[in-house]
């Protein structure tokens, strides 16, 4: 993890003495936590990862053509970089940024990325999302292209996601772009199936935040005293996460302490699902002009490239 501890312990403390209370989705990537978001990624229930690779792989020739060969990319939230090495494959850029709160983990994905593209300057940067983004001095500004796959700008309330649309922009110059994937409205079953597989990897997921909240906040979690819940919330368009108390529990950490009702909640992530017009309009409001879309055959999922 990248925050600064005692940030880290700060936030944390607030969000868990809220009225309603929080645990921001940044705390699931420890390496646990990052380990197991590979895996839900390859659950049948979980569509975007696949649905978004099959259109980027429908539409290569294209999406390489608006492009161009060349460049630097810059992937958000980079994870295992595994989407990242067909792009590069499909680009050829000649330098790579990995951008991750994950250190660790994203180390040995950059390492792994330079061992498929010896000719690659590919780089790891290990920082928090919500917080300003800061690449290394050296990188030219020309020919930048911000890679943010996954439909990960979901888990960001529509207000945070301008913000991070934003400064996305400002990290270009005019003849820069965003290619960004985006998952879109649709059926609420698929979409809950996809938050709470059958074998419960999602749930792991979800009640590993616990463990890594443990080391950061020195609190005494039980995860085995909680249960994960995940719903669609059709009013705000998005699927909600949240670890339920099975039975009354009192958590104590360094400075502070919170007793949970049984059925009491503590809301750990949102993924907004969004209709391709509305994201385009933010994309217009954060400073990109132009924006091209391709989806699949359902229309489940877009990749969009936006120009300033």
């Amino acid at each position: 993890m990248t925050d600064d501890p005692t940030l880290a312990t700060k936030e944390i403390s607030a969000g868990l003495v809220q009225p309603a209370a929080r645990i921001s989705p940044k705390y699931f990537y420890d390496a646990r936590g990052s380990e197991l978001f590979e895996m839900i990624t390859e659950l049948p229930e979980y569509y975007p990862t696949r649905t978004e690779r099959a259109i980027m792989a429908a539409h290569a020739a294209a999406i390489a053509a608006k492009i161009g060969v060349g460049g630097t990319v810059i992937e958000l939230g980079a994870g295992n970089c595994e989407k990242a090495r067909d792009l590069c494959g499909l680009l050829r850029p000649a330098r790579f940024v990995a951008v991750d709160i994950a250190a660790e983990f994203l180390q040995g994905a950059v390492e792994r990325l330079r061992s498929a593209f010896p000719g690659l300057d590919a780089r790891a940067v290990a920082a928090d999302l919500t917080a300003k983004i800061v690449l290394p001095a050296d990188l030219p500004r020309e020919r930048r292209l911000v890679f943010y796959p996954g439909s990960s700008i979901g888990n960001f309330d529509p207000p945070q996601a301008l913000d991070l649309l934003i400064r996305s922009r400002r990290l270009l110059d005019d003849d820069g772009g965003l290619l960004i994937g985006v998952d879109l409205e649709k059926d609420e079953s698929v979409l809950e199936a996809a938050y709470d597989d059958a074998v419960g990897v999602t749930a792991a997921f979800n009640l590993n935040v616990l463990n890594n909240v443990n080391r950061l906040l020195g609190s005494d979690f039980d995860p085995g005293q909680w249960r994960h819940h995940a719903f669609y919330n059709a009013q705000a368009a998005r699927i909600e996460m949240h670890l339920e108390a099975a039975t009354e529990v009192r958590v104590r950490w360094p400075g502070g302490e919170r007793f949970f009702a049984r059925g009491e909640r503590i809301h750990t992530e949102n993924s907004y699902k969004y209709r391709i017009g509305s994201f385009i309009e933010l994309l217009n409001r954060a400073g990109f002009r132009h924006a091209e879309t391709w989806t699949d055959e359902r229309r489940w999922f877009a990749v969009i490239l936006a120009n300033p």
